[in-house]
């Protein structure tokens, strides 16, 4: 696995190279250039999905150590930039994101709990998500193949239930019990976490209330990275609507979410841009150019990420150093 990323990441690249290579690509530097610090405002217009991700998953976290919600949007920040910028087919950031609630004084079963309920959450959200962005791209007259979508739904539905029934199911305490018994014994500690983590699970998903607040303002996270598009497009001199911009970010989104063992969806995530643009009826120079902005906001937004996450596990390591 180790190895499968980087090759993936230059399979990848090679194909997003491939694919931008066969446009007009004089025509594609004038608009890129005529957009200038445009795109990165766009990029920036990531900052608010993030802090409404942020507030969903704070809203899992016991009223007593809540960090706030500058903190939590960093989590966010530091999470979509490992999964986005490291081959760590998107769990990394995950791990990352523990860590750093274990370091804001969260405990080990609500840490662990509200990370595993928030990822459940956030792959219904994302499918209803991606539905809308089916739905508006089918109202603006284009041409979609319903056989492939409805299969594709099915699997994200599939995943979403598996995922939600395997924590309800105590699946990590049996894990832990079984490698315990292996072992001889020789993780209690571990075996006692993974019983505790399931409980404080279980207990969430009872919290219906908290579980429905969640998921709203998951798909208003993910809606909101709808101005990042329209602001692209508009910097780019091709404007849209808001229809048009929404359906282009559930989509895209839904792409980079399939192709998660290739770090950064390098290539699909191109193609995908292509092919919406073709189906929106943008011309390919302006879907390529739109294609590029998003990397653009990836180097911008994700760099200083891992940088934060540096400087964020220096600070926990010294916490922890302090008391010994």
């Amino acid at each position: 696995m180790s190895r499968l990323g980087p090759l993936l990441a230059l399979g990848g690249l090679a194909l997003a190279l491939l694919l931008l290579a066969q446009q007009d690509f004089s025509e594609v530097g004038t608009l890129l250039a005529a957009a200038g610090f445009g795109l990165v405002l766009a990029g920036l217009a990531h900052i608010p999905s993030m802090a409404l991700n942020g507030h969903a998953w704070r809203l899992l976290l016991p009223r007593a150590s809540r960090p706030t919600l500058l903190a939590m949007t960093a989590n966010v920040w530091i999470r979509e930039s490992v999964n986005g910028l490291l081959p760590v087919a998107r769990v990394g950031g995950e791990i990352a994101s523990y860590r750093l609630l274990r370091g804001e004084g969260v405990a080990v079963a609500p840490a662990a709990a509200s990370l595993m309920v928030d990822m459940a959450i956030s792959i219904l959200s994302q499918l209803v998500f991606a539905l809308l962005g089916l739905a508006l791209l089918a109202w603006t007259g284009a041409g979609i193949g319903w056989g492939g979508i409805a299969l594709a739904m099915l699997c994200g539905l599939s995943l979403a239930a598996g995922f939600i029934l395997a924590q309800r199911a105590e699946i990590l305490s049996r894990l832990a019990r079984l490698l315990n018994g292996v072992a001889a014994g020789r993780f209690p500690t571990m075996e006692a976490h993974s019983a505790s983590v399931d409980r404080m699970t279980r207990r969430l998903w009872r919290v219906r209330g908290a579980i429905l607040a969640c998921f709203l303002w998951q798909l208003a996270g993910w809606a909101a990275g709808a101005l990042e598009i329209w602001l692209a497009l508009y910097f780019l001199s091709h404007p849209v609507g808001l229809t048009e911009a929404l359906a282009i970010e559930a989509l895209i989104q839904a792409v980079s979410s399939a192709a998660f063992l290739v770090p950064g969806a390098l290539g699909l995530q191109e193609a995908g841009f292509l092919g919406l643009g073709l189906l929106l009826g943008l011309p390919a120079e302006v879907a390529a150019a739109l294609a590029i902005a998003r990397r653009i906001r990836d180097t911008i937004v994700f760099l200083p990420g891992l940088l934060a996450w540096v400087w964020a596990e220096r600070r926990i390591a010294r916490a922890a150093a302090g008391p010994a």
